[in-house]
């Protein structure tokens, strides 16, 4: 490890465990995290687990394994220690000056990193500051050294200035510039949204964990040529992209940030713009890998995340993604309304496109209308509001035969024939 040194940076992984507790959860959640840190650009040199009856509140580890992990940081001449949970700024600093000449982040603070690697929008890009700037500057000003982001290493990097100021006025009046110009991108977002709605359109959001596939999905539907890499957090901006079902109806399909265990809140509420288009959005496709050990344990994290977001309401379609790599043995928890696919290789998409289609129109019904001449605008409306099946041209109107919900239906209830 040491001698390949040149195109990563080394670091070793720190998660804590109460005694009693599930240790075997603590090294699934270090995997993770390790994965974080190769997508990250770094490389572990070694993990460290400590069972402890309590927490030091100035270290959070004991002083044992703070030697330890010196000891270690020394003879791999490792400059990076990830916790694997959140660490106050004292906490950072103390076990800097303990440790001896290395950088400590947490697991937020490589969340943030590998999201200002990946933000490529604008908003994308200021949101990812703004959340710097929130958590990561308190805890990297306690080291008592300018916070530079010109050195480029993990947990500094960042899409906005070339260096933070120390000085808390200025960071509140950076913070509230940056609110203020996010706010102005909201208020885009929301008249956009609100063109789609008066679109008539479906907005179909896909969701799930980091790494299911979900870019890849929505290339395979739309052609979107969206970033699909194997990697934790390769989509961080939403792309939206039509897409024409079988039965000719147009719908919007969104790919959204994935999801991850320990997500902080104050990152939820950060992206809370990108994120609202789960909430909008009328129909969930949830993805997940099938191959995964933990697929139920990831959709689980899916679950809790969409109704903190407040779309527990939401219809939903369950892909179980990467099908062609798997006998399916993982397939633990068989849901309604769930299909196995590869969106990678197209196996399944004709069973998933049926399943969409049959839910897209769920609560439609079909109708027939007889529009006069003199109001052929309600044509065009119909055009706009609902599926048509059919237009003939009668002595009597133009009669039109077509699918719609049943909130367009009032609409134009006036020129419904009984049946």
């Amino acid at each position: 490890m040491i001698e390949d040194r040149d195109n990563s940076k080394l670091a070793i992984l720190v998660a804590v465990a109460e005694r009693g507790c599930d240790v075997p959860e603590c090294e699934r959640s270090l995997d993770e995290l390790e994965r974080l840190l190769n997508t990250a650009g770094g490389e572990t040199y070694a993990r460290v687990i400590q069972v402890k009856d309590t927490f030091d509140p100035r270290t959070v580890i004991g002083k044992g394994k703070v030697a330890e992990i010196s000891e270690l940081c020394s003879v791999g001449e490792v400059e990076l220690v990830v916790f694997d949970f959140e660490l106050s700024p004292m906490q950072i600093r103390n076990l800097e000056d303990d440790i001896g000449n290395v950088d400590v982040i947490d697991r937020s603070m490589l969340i943030l990193d590998i999201f200002a690697l990946h933000a490529t929008s604008g908003e994308g890009k200021l949101q990812v500051e703004l959340a710097q700037l929130k958590y990561t500057a308190p805890r990297l000003t306690g080291k008592g050294t300018e916070l530079s982001r010109q050195g480029g290493g993990i947990g500094t990097r960042g899409p906005g200035e070339t260096k933070l100021e120390s000085d808390r006025r200025h960071l509140h009046t950076k913070i509230a510039a940056l609110e203020a110009r996010l706010r102005e991108l909201e208020a885009n977002r929301a008249v956009m949204r609100s063109q789609r709605d008066r679109s008539g359109l479906k907005k179909i959001a896909v969701v799930g964990y980091t790494n299911a596939g979900k870019s890849t999905l929505l290339n395979r539907l739309t052609d979107a040529d969206v970033l699909a890499e194997d990697k934790l957090f390769a989509t961080l901006d939403p792309t939206t992209r039509k897409y024409t079902l079988p039965s000719g109806e147009t719908i919007l399909v969104t790919d959204t940030v994935g999801f991850i265990r320990k997500l902080p809140h104050h990152l939820i509420k950060a992206f809370k713009s990108t994120l609202d288009e789960v909430k909008y959005a009328d129909i969930l496709l949830i993805v997940s890998d099938i191959n995964d050990p933990e697929v139920a344990e990831h959709l689980k994290v899916t679950e809790d995340i969409i109704s903190e977001l407040g779309a527990e309401a939401k219809p939903r379609i369950y892909v179980y993604n990467k099908g062609d790599k798997t006998d399916g043995g993982h397939y633990a928890v068989p849901k309604d309304n769930c299909v196995i696919i590869s969106a990678k290789y197209g196996y399944g998409m004709g069973e998933l496109i049926s399943l969409l289609e049959s839910v897209v129109s769920a609560g439609k019904t079909k109708e027939n209308l007889l529009i006069p001449y003199d109001k052929q605008s309600v044509l065009s409306s119909i055009y706009n509001n609902a599926t048509v099946i059919s237009v003939e041209y009668l002595d009597t109107g133009i009669e039109v035969f077509a699918e719609m919900e049943g909130s367009v239906k009032g609409m134009y209830r006036a020129y419904i024939k009984e049946r």
